[in-house]
């Protein structure tokens, strides 16, 4: 099926210091579990500008062609996470990703991200992904009494796993990954980063539990180092090269 919004300005009619417009089309993956429980193809038609992200294109159909297209998406700038989906093959944001970057004089094929429940067309149940990334224990451990004053550390240790704080837990590097795709119970990349940002920070005491977790059979021994998950990464993280790290410092206990 192939939906359709009118263009109102035709190329020639473009005055001057406006940005050009052109048309592009989204074939979009769907789910509508209250109409069947197979997915469907439908693609649809939009008039879009080259200053324009594929966020802005989904808008314009949910806006204006179909409000049934269904998706998520919060901040609309890169820092929620909540628009990954599998674009042109490649999970990205939505909200990151220009059209014209992607050749718009063919389809944009959007689907969702890969390997957790679909819910409704291009949402995903999160559950099983946050499920791994509370296990980790995300979070700062500390033994005594509660200081009078912050916690220190010199830039050095900051330093030392500013990488991955930079996580906005929107599974783009887990749902890249093939190993998470066939083994619904590994932890995934994402898990393991958060894991590595405070099993490395100086001010913590964890670090043993989590090497402990994250020892087990579905734990950081499954990353195959395919590398999808730091080429899927919208914020740049070195997602492979922290779970390396993590691995050397479960062997060496060197944290």
């Amino acid at each position: 099926m192939t939906a359709v919004a009118e263009n109102s300005t035709s190329a020639a009619e473009t005055k001057a210091g406006e940005i050009p417009s052109f048309d592009v089309t989204l074939r979009i993956r769907r789910l509508d579990p209250d109409r069947s429980d197979e997915p469907f193809w439908e693609e649809f038609t939009v008039t879009a500008h080259a200053t324009d992200r594929v966020l802005d294109a989904m808008h314009k159909v949910k806006w204006e062609v179909d409000g049934s297209l269904t998706f998520r998406r919060s901040c609309a700038h890169g820092i929620c996470g909540s628009d990954a989906m599998r674009i042109n093959g490649r999970n990205r944001l939505a909200c990151k990703t220009l059209l014209k970057d992607l050749d718009p004089s063919k389809p944009i094929v959007i689907e969702p991200i890969k390997g957790l429940p679909v819910l409704k067309d291009l949402v995903v149940d999160m559950e099983p992904f946050f499920a791994s990334y509370r296990e980790v224990m995300p979070f700062l451990i500390t033994g005594g009494n509660a200081p009078t004053a912050e916690r220190r550390q010199s830039p050095e240790e900051r330093a030392r796993y500013d990488d991955t704080t930079k996580c906005i837990l929107c599974a783009a590097c887990t749902s890249s990954c093939p190993v998470f795709w066939t083994d619904g119970q590994y932890f995934g990349p994402a898990a393991i980063v958060n894991a590595h940002r405070f099993i490395f920070d100086s001010r913590d005491e964890g670090a043993a539990q989590r090497l402990e977790i994250l020892n087990d059979k579905e734990g950081v021994w499954r990353c195959r180092t395919t590398f999808n998950c730091s080429e899927a990464c919208p914020r740049g993280i070195e997602v492979t090269k922290a779970i390396q790290e993590v691995k050397r410092a479960m062997i060496t206990r060197a944290f």
